[in-house]
C-alpha cells in the first residue's frame, strides 16, 4: 500500500511538468515561427530552448517557491527570482547559440530573440510559471482541506450515530423496568403508561434522528418523562422543574437532557422529598441556553460519581464535546448531600 501511495505521490508531479513542458513547448513554438506553420528548425529551437529553461524552471518551482515564497520570505524570494532572471537570461544571450551549433552542426539558426526579449521572455516564462505552481498547489490543498473535513465529518457523525445507538436502549431498559413494574402490580394506568411511554421513544427513534431540533420539542420531552416516571412512583412536588425560554424555536442538538433526568430519577428520587427536591433549571437567553439540575444523594454513597460515570453522562459529555466543542461549559459538582450537574451551550 505504501508504495502504490508513493507511486501516486510521485506521478502528480510528473504529470503536471508534463503539461507544463507541453504548453510551453506549443505556445513558443507559435512565437518562434511568428505564428506560421513551423519549420523543422522551429522545431529544434524550441525544444533547445525548454531543455535550457529547464534549470531555472526546476530551481523555481521546488526550491525558491516552497523554501522562500511559501515560508513568507518575501524579499529573499524576489531577490532570488530577480538573480535567477538575470543569470538565465545573460547564460541565454552568450552560450545558446554556441550550444545550438554544437548539438545541431547542419543547421544554421537565426537569432530568435535580441537582448531585451530574451530577459522579458524568460521573465514572462518564470512568472507564468510560478502562477501555474501556486494555482496548482492551491487547488490540491483546498482539495485536500476539503477531503479532510469530510472524513472529520464522517467520523463524528459516526461517533454521534454510535452515541444515540447506546443511549436509546440504555433509556428503554429504564423504561420497560417501570412497565414490568406496573404489570406486577396489575396496575390499571399501565395502558396509559405504555402510550406515554411511545410518545416518548416516538421523539427519541424519529425526531431526534437529526443533527438540530428546537428547544421547546426537549422541553416536551423532559415533561413527558417526568409524567411517564410519575407511574414508577408518585412524584408529587418532589421533582421541580422551573423553565425560562426567550425563544421556544431555538436550535440545539437533540436529546442533551435526557441522560441527566435520567441518572437524577436514578439516583435520586427516593430521596427526593418537597424540602428538598430533584432541582431541574432550564434557562435559554438571547444566544445561550443552560441547563442545571440538582438531586439529593445518601452521604453513605461515596461511588455517586462512579455511577453517573455510566452511558448516559458519559455520552453528553462526548456530544457537547464533538457538537459544540469549546462552545459549551460543562460542571459536575458533588456534595455530600447533592450532586449537580450543569452545562452550557452557544448557539451555533
Amino acid at each position: 500500500m505504501s508504495n502504490i501511495v508513493s507511486i501516486k505521490e510521485a506521478y502528480k508531479p510528473i504529470l503536471f511538468n508534463g503539461l507544463l513542458a507541453l504548453i510551453m513547448f506549443v505556445t513558443l513554438l507559435f512565437v518562434f515561427s511568428k505564428g506560421k506553420s513551423p519549420i523543422i528548425i522551429d522545431y529544434l529551437f524550441t525544444m533547445t530552448f525548454i531543455v535550457f529553461l529547464a534549470v531555472p524552471i526546476t530551481f523555481n518551482l521546488y526550491q525558491f517557491i516552497p523554501k522562500l515564497l511559501k515560508r513568507q520570505h518575501y524579499i529573499t524570494y524576489i531577490v532570488a527570482f530577480l538573480l535567477t532572471l538575470v543569470v538565465t537570461a545573460w547564460a541565454f544571450d552568450y552560450s545558446f547559440q554556441i550550444i545550438l551549433d554544437l548539438i545541431f552542426p547542419d543547421y544554421f539558426f537565426s537569432s530568435y530573440l535580441n537582448n531585451f526579449n530574451s530577459y522579458l521572455l524568460f521573465g514572462i516564462i518564470l512568472l507564468a510559471t510560478t502562477l501555474l505552481k501556486l494555482s496548482k498547489d492551491w487547488f490540491y490543498f483546498n482539495a485536500s482541506k476539503n477531503k479532510e473535513l469530510k472524513q472529520r465529518n464522517e467520523q463524528v457523525e459516526t461517533q454521534l450515530m454510535a452515541l444515540r445507538a447506546q443511549m436509546n436502549p440504555h433509556f428503554l431498559f429504564n423504561s420497560l423496568n417501570v412497565i414490568y413494574a406496573m404489570a406486577l402490580d396489575k396496575n390499571k394506568k399501565i395502558t396509559k403508561a405504555i402510550v406515554e411511554l411511545s410518545d416518548v421513544l416516538r421523539y427519541v427513534i424519529y425526531d431526534a434522528d437529526t443533527k438540530r431540533v428546537s428547544l421547546q420539542k426537549e422541553v416536551t420531552l423532559i415533561e413527558n418523562y417526568i409524567k411517564f416516571q410519575n407511574h414508577r412512583t408518585p412524584i408529587g412536588k418532589r421533582v421541580q422543574f422551573k423553565q425560562s425560554i426567550k425563544n421556544p424555536h431555538f436550535q440545539i442538538y437533540p436529546m442533551l437532557f435526557l441522560p441527566l433526568l435520567e441518572n437524577s430519577f436514578k439516583y435520586g428520587l427516593s430521596l427526593a422529598t418537597i424540602e428538598n427536591p430533584i432541582d431541574i433549571n432550564l434557562e435559554q437567553g438571547r444566544d445561550a441556553l443552560s441547563f442545571k439540575i440538582k438531586n439529593p444523594i445518601s452521604h453513605i454513597n461515596v461511588n455517586i460519581e462512579e455511577k453517573y460515570s455510566g452511558v448516559g453522562l458519559s455520552n453528553l459529555k462526548n456530544n457537547l464535546n464533538l457538537i459544540y466543542g469549546d462552545r459549551h461549559t460543562f460542571k459536575v459538582d458533588k456534595s455530600e448531600t447533592h450532586f449537580t450537574v450543569f452545562f452550557k451551550v452557544q448557539n451555533d
